[in-house]
């Protein structure tokens, strides 16, 4: 019989710095001659030792997730990644790479008691495939009940026949495709606690911010079907590498639509502009943006939702 979960923060103000190597390439080109082999380290706790106080869960990955955790604001609940690198795709299936360094069995001796995992789902992609994806799921799931350890999942939406993810046509289906997925991974047999949730519509094209090609109305409703999906377990919304004023206005479109949500993940919208200035100013300016900007946008989410 497993331990007792944690019960899900309400609201979630999460912060998110689990990239890997797509981060760790953008750090090294920011710093030119003056890159270094410890950056993407020090950029992370950084990150979480300038944005932890503000936020009240903070994600790491699981490369460097130990020697991150230390660096927590004690009132921040720590969340770690259970996957080798979220750019790291086993196969043609977008099947997700697990880490060899950490198990479920380790997250609660790290004093850790959240773990989130992600995953590329096509909701009408080949029933084999997703089959397989279902299976590793449902087992994660389940190792996380045993342990008591609380389950936050991730889909990302894809569809093969649409592959542009920012063209009108996969604007047009992706609330669907939102939706579909938050409903199969709503199922009780999969275990999970929170899902992790994109924004199921795309601002670009939403009367008021972008090419006017759908209305607000519509995107008001769009919210409100995907996030009934889920049923009774709590949705987060993340930034999916939006811009921070998107993300933003994303935020409180949910809110204007009556979404009921937990909170937010949100990583490059926050910090992505740091990478910046630690590349023209080092450790120095990093720190001094992210106490400064970084935290007001934070708190601007905060309001938002």
């Amino acid at each position: 019989m497993g331990s007792q979960k944690p019960a899900p923060q309400k609201p979630m103000h999460g912060v998110a710095v689990d990239q890997g190597s797509g981060l760790g390439a953008a750090i090294a080109e920011a710093r030119g001659t003056d890159a270094h082999e410890a950056d993407l380290f020090e950029f992370k706790k950084a990150v979480v030792e300038c944005l932890s106080p503000e936020a009240s869960v903070l994600l790491v990955d699981a490369h460097y997730g130990r020697e991150l955790l230390p660096h927590y604001d004690p009132a921040c609940e720590k969340l770690l990644a259970y996957e080798a690198d979220v750019y790291r795709i086993a196969t043609s299936e977008r099947i997700t790479v697990l880490p060899d360094n950490l198990s479920v069995a380790d997250y609660a001796g790290l004093g850790v008691r959240r773990l989130k995992f992600f995953l590329y789902y096509a909701p009408r992609g080949p029933a084999e495939t997703n089959q397989k994806k279902h299976a590793l799921v449902r087992d994660i799931g389940r190792q996380c009940a045993d342990h008591g350890i609380e389950f936050l999942f991730e889909p990302i939406v894809y569809d093969e026949e649409v592959a542009d993810s920012a063209s009108l046509a996969f604007a047009r289906i992706k609330p669907e495709l939102v939706r579909e997925a938050t409903a199969a991974f709503a199922d009780p047999d999969f275990h999970v606690d929170v899902l992790k949730v994109e924004i199921p519509v795309n601002l670009a094209f939403v009367e008021g911010f972008g090419t006017g090609a759908f209305d607000r109305g519509w995107a008001l409703d769009r919210f409100r079907d995907a996030a009934a999906a889920a049923g009774h377990i709590p949705l987060v919304y993340l930034s999916a590498g939006v811009s921070f004023d998107w993300f933003e206005q994303s935020l409180k479109l949910a809110r204007e639509a009556g979404v009921s949500a937990a909170g937010f993940m949100c990583g490059r919208a926050i910090w992505s502009d740091a990478v910046t200035e630690f590349g023209q100013g080092g450790h120095a300016r990093l720190t001094e943006w992210l106490i400064g900007e970084g935290r007001q946008r934070l708190q601007r989410l905060k309001a938002a939702l």
